[in-house]
Formats: C-alpha cells, structure tokens, sequence
C-alpha cells in the first residue's frame, strides 16, 4: 500500500449557476453533477488517478450516499476494506454552488450523523503498511494512527485548510505540511513566505507548504525554499482544489521527486482540476498531466466522459 486515508467522506452536488441570486430571487442551474467530497477521500481518489495504490478508513451510512462513496472509491481501486458501515447513520451531504461571476463556491453542509470512528476502530497493522498516511484533522484517532505511523518510519501529510488553536500540538507529529492561505492569513501578518514557513519548519515538519490559490504555492524543504507559479487556465469551479493538491502532492513523492518538483506536478493536476465541475471529475491522469506540463495541452478526451458519468451517478 502506498497511502491510507483517514476521513468521514461525504457526498457534493455541484451547481453551476451565473451568480448567486439575491434573496427572494432565482437563478438558473447551468449545469450540476453529483461527486464524493471530503479532503482526504478527495486527496486518495487523485493520487489513485495518479497512479497512488490508496487505501480509505471512515465511516458511511448503509443508504444511497454511503453506497455512493463506496462505489467512487471502488471505481478508483481504492482498498474499502477497513471502511465501516453505519446502518443507523447518515452520510454527510453538501450542496456546493459555483457561480461564474465570482469563480468562487458557496457550500451548504449537513454534517450527516454517521457515528463518528473511534481509536478501536483502526487496524495498526493496516496503517503500518502503508509508505505514507494522509490526515486532515487533530482528533485522537488522527493522532494515534500518526504515532503509529512515525513508529514504522512512515511518512505522515497533512491538510491545514483552515488555522484552529490547538493544531501546533499535532504538527510535531507531521512531517509533510500543506496549508492554505487562509491558514497562512490566520497566522502570519505579512508575506515573508520563506520565514514563515521555516517557522512552521522548526516545530517539526521537513516539507512546508502554503498553497496560495492561482499564485501557485510557496514551500520548503530541507533548507531550500521555493516558489512555484499556478498555471494560467479556464476556471470553471474551485471545488477540491486543494484537495486535489495534497493528493498530487503525495503522488509526487513517491515518484521519488523534490518537494519543488512535486510542487509545480500538483500545481498543474489542481489546475486542470479546476476546468471543469467539481472536486473529482477533473482530476487527470499521469500521462495527462505529464504532457500538460510539456505542452501546455490539457488532453480532455478521459477526463470530459468521467464529466458524463458523474453527472448520470445518482
């Protein structure tokens, strides 16, 4: 296994829309499609597209949406064997708008009811045996599976999306960083990106990385420090975009490449993410990236009929 995931994943209907109406006021849907959500489960589809050997552990319901995020994972060749099924519980479900006037996406969240997974839950063994471990929460379960981890040598990624007090207490236990600027923004006043960075360095990570929307992403590693332009494309929605990242990011390294390197492959992969709808669909092969990156060439042949499929899912 090249990479666990731990996460409740959840369940996105996207909504293309020209601008978000004002109350009392209505809209045209331009074009929808249902999709798995969730920063890890996003993160494990893309390194599997990628080329990744992923493994999910989480909780779904025993209803549609659970039978859905199942499903997602499955089609991708990602191991659900150590998933667990809620009978009594629901799926969390979000209604994600992504209007065109603005590039940006409001979400609408129910939170679901889905037991939540508990340290008894994990399988060491199953952890152990993975190179890398992608988590995206401070919770005791996301800590015990990251000691476990760091007892084998393992690598543990981290998705920051948001700063929270408290979080300097899991980031000794991290050794891949990757926040968003929002995080960053919470944090640091200023745009000494090399310093902050290192700040974040010195409490335990080797690579830090701030993801900075369509400026690209700063980082370290080691003591270099780098910076990497995003890629200039169409945007259609910005859903999962980071998530994506952190995938891309984890199926750079084990190509054995650089953090820099790493950086601009998971640039690109989020950028031609954003091309179309939501958070997965988009989400390219390889050789797609590959030839994106030599090119300039965004290959939509694969990725325009995972569009259609998504779109009939449920």
């Amino acid at each position: 296994m090249d990479v666990v995931g731990i996460e409740t994943p959840c369940v996105d209907l996207l909504a293309n829309i020209p601008k978000i109406p004002e109350a009392n006021r209505g809209t045209r849907l331009q074009n929808y499609s249902w999709q798995g959500g969730g920063k890890v489960s996003s993160a494990m589809v893309a390194a599997a597209r990628l080329g990744a050997r992923c493994g999910m552990i989480g909780v779904v319901d025993g209803g549609t949406y659970g039978k859905f995020c199942l499903d997602d994972f499955k089609d991708h060749g990602i191991d659900v064997s150590r998933m667990i099924i809620d009978e009594d519980g629901e799926t969390p479900f979000s209604i994600v708008l992504a209007d065109d006037e603005t590039h940006g996406r409001s979400i609408i969240y129910y939170p679901g009811t889905n037991r939540p997974l508990e340290i008894s839950d994990l399988d060491k063994d199953y952890i152990q045996s993975a190179s890398y471990l992608h988590l995206a929460t401070d919770s005791p379960v996301a800590k015990q599976a990251a000691i476990w981890a760091r007892e084998k040598g393992r690598t543990v990624v981290y998705d920051a999306d948001s700063y929270y007090p408290g979080i300097e207490d899991m980031i000794p236990l991290i050794d891949v960083f990757i926040a968003s600027e929002f995080f960053y923004e919470a944090l640091f006043k200023d745009e000494n990106y090399e310093a902050n960075c290192k700040k974040i360095q010195e409490m335990g990570p080797d690579i830090v990385v701030f993801t900075l929307g369509e400026k690209g992403c700063v980082g370290v590693q080691g003591n270099e420090f780098f910076m990497e332009e995003g890629f200039s494309v169409e945007v259609m929605d910005t859903t999962g975009a980071g998530d994506v990242y952190h995938g891309a990011f984890i199926a750079g390294l084990l190509q054995g490449w650089d953090a820099r390197r790493t950086a601009r492959f998971s640039n690109a992969v989020s950028a031609i993410k954003c091309t179309r709808m939501g958070g997965r669909a988009a989400i390219p092969t390889f050789d797609t990236v590959m030839k994106f990156l030599e090119t300039g060439i965004i290959d939509y042949e694969e990725i325009d009929q995972r569009v259609a499929r998504y779109r009939r899912r449920i």
